[in-house]
């Protein structure tokens, strides 16, 4: 088993499990848009009793905007 730790972003500080630990980027639904999370560094825990492999993603971008203000609520 594979863990992301994500840092930056909406997302920062949640964990996530990794189906592929070789993974390099995450994509993921976020409110109405996608964010966009990519692999930094080389993994850690990758030993067999050191606990699950670690890998750091750090946020890249949104495809749209991650806080709209739909209702005017924020003026």
């Amino acid at each position: 088993m594979a863990i992301a730790r994500l840092v930056g972003g909406p997302l920062d500080g949640q964990v996530l499990p990794l189906e592929d630990a070789s993974q390099q980027r995450l994509i993921m639904p976020y409110s109405e848009t996608q964010i966009v999370y990519a692999r930094e560094g080389s993994p850690s825990h990758t030993g067999d009793h050191d606990g699950p492999t670690e890998a750091v993603f750090r946020f890249v971008e949104a495809e749209g905007d991650i806080a709209p203000d739909v209702d005017g609520r924020d003026e």
